[in-house]
């Protein structure tokens, strides 16, 4: 994986996205998709929303949990941290439980190509 992180908007909030040249796909933080999806004030409400899901979901044994990635991300401090991440074609795109107004990862993070969201 590249430094190759892109900062995409959806409704003038930030989705950090990754390209992984080897696998020719974009990543997209889960964190800021849950921050859009659930309509949070900020990140750490987002960030917060997302554990205690995640919490949830491995105590249920959902494999959703099992099968997201972690990937370095610039966060907003400028360093980079490791962060939940999902492409569009994996199992981690389906949060299931923060959809609200009928909207979907796929609505926020497109195929995660500038312009496709």
């Amino acid at each position: 994986m590249t430094e190759n992180d892109k900062l995409q908007m959806f409704e003038d909030r930030p989705i950090r996205t990754a390209w992984d040249e080897t696998q020719e796909e974009w990543y997209f933080s889960i964190v800021d998709v849950v921050t859009v999806l659930t309509e949070s004030g900020d990140y750490n409400t987002g960030r917060k929303y997302w554990n205690k899901l995640k919490q949830r979901l491995k105590a249920e044994g959902s494999e959703l949990v099992t099968n997201c990635h972690q990937l370095k991300m610039k966060a907003a401090d400028g360093k980079r941290r490791l962060t939940d991440v999902a492409n569009t074609g994996n199992s981690c795109a389906s949060f299931s439980r923060c959809r609200p107004k009928g909207r979907t990862v796929q609505d926020v993070a497109g195929d995660g190509r500038p312009g496709t969201h």
